[in-house]
Order: C-alpha cells, then sequence, then structure tokens
C-alpha cells in the first residue's frame, strides 16, 4: 500500500511540474460517471450514477495529436439486485467505490473533434456498500470494506470529443481489467471477483 501511494505521489507531482512548464493547456474538468461491475459481459441493468473530477493536461506533439494525461477524483461502482443472499429477504446491494485515477491518452484531433484512447491506473481510496431492502430501509454491509478489495484497479479508456474556445466535452468509456475483490475473501465471493466498467460524460475548462 506505501508502494502505491508512493507511485501515485510521483505521477501527480510529475503531472504539476510538466503542466506549469509545458506551452500546451491545462485544465479543470468535471462530469457524470454511469459505471457497472462485470465478470464476463456488462448488464446494464446494475448501472450506478457518480461524478468525477480533476485536472487535465494536452501537450501537442504534432498540430494534430496529442498526449493528455489527467488526475481525477473517479466515484464507480454498482447496484446489483438481490433475492436472498447473504443476508435475507430481497432488495439492492449498492456497491460505493471511490478512486484516484490516473489515464494517459493519446489524442487525434480533426479540427475541434478528437479521439483518445490509452491505459489508466486507479487508487482505490474508499469503500461503502449499503443494503436496500425492498422497503427502502438502508444498512450498511460492515463485513466488506476496503481492506477485502485491491487497491490498485487499471484499465483501458476510448473516447471522443470536442473542443471549443477556452474547453472541451465529450464522451469516454473505460474498461477494468483488475479483478476487485482479494482472491479468497468474503468481497471477492459476494461480486464474484468482478471488474470496473465505467461510460463518463465530461465537461472541461481550460486555465491557461
Amino acid at each position: 500500500m506505501k508502494i502505491e501511494k508512493l507511485v501515485f505521489a510521483v505521477i501527480i507531482c510529475s503531472f504539476i511540474a510538466f503542466s506549469a512548464n509545458a506551452q500546451s493547456k491545462t485544465g479543470l474538468k468535471f462530469g457524470a460517471n454511469f459505471t457497472n461491475l462485470y465478470v464476463d459481459e456488462v448488464d446494464d441493468n446494475n448501472m450506478k450514477i457518480g461524478f468525477n473530477a480533476g485536472l487535465y493536461h494536452r501537450e501537442y506533439l504534432t498540430k494534430n495529436i496529442a498526449i493528455q494525461p489527467e488526475v481525477l477524483f473517479s466515484q464507480k461502482g454498482s447496484s446489483v439486485k438481490y433475492e436472498g443472499g447473504f443476508l435475507t429477504g430481497s432488495g439492492t446491494y449498492r456497491y460505493n467505490l471511490n478512486y484516484l485515477e490516473v489515464p494517459v491518452l493519446a489524442m487525434i484531433k480533426l479540427s475541434n473533434f478528437y479521439v483518445s484512447a490509452g491505459p489508466y491506473a486507479g487508487l482505490l481510496l474508499s469503500v461503502n456498500i449499503k443494503d436496500v431492502d425492498d422497503d427502502g430501509d438502508i444498512q450498511e454491509i460492515e463485513e466488506l470494506d476496503r481492506d477485502d478489495f485491491n487497491t490498485l484497479d487499471y484499465g483501458l479508456a476510448v473516447g471522443a470529443g470536442f473542443d471549443f474556445d477556452g474547453g472541451t466535452f465529450g464522451l469516454r468509456y473505460s474498461y477494468g481489467m483488475n479483478e476487485l475483490g482479494k482472491e479468497g475473501t468474503f468481497a471477492g465471493q459476494a461480486i464474484n471477483n468482478a471488474k470496473n466498467s465505467a461510460l463518463q460524460l465530461f465537461i472541461g475548462f481550460d486555465l491557461n
């Protein structure tokens, strides 16, 4: 865990230093997350809505090609309906997973339109899981906490967007490649070693 924190600290410090010295644009972005947990395929019926916010920096290599690293706070998770299970009755489990994420995207621009793709890494900051029964009663599931989950997430992201004067907006999909629950733990059994899936809508505003 200390090593992971050190790696992310180095990434963020490098990002800030790079942004301060570069001649391209840096900005703030925020938006909505439509997320899920998947094993073999994504089930849209379990979608959870959250948000993302953070910094981006775009460095142009040529007129039409750029690299864009970002540092984001990103809410992920899923809402999973159950009938019976390890708690009696029926209802919904709400998995709330908060990450510090660092995507690094290659971008190709055609006029103001662009497409992007690249890897991302995420550090799990906190976990909150609730059981909402059919009567609307909410109970926190104390048997599952951050120690039951892998703190490092990683995967691939693809997206498209449009630049306007002073900012940008777009759509991005990220596909997690690391299992969330630690092997042999209650979390691994409860979510069948699922992975993250996220669709993001975002808008950004340039700072320079």
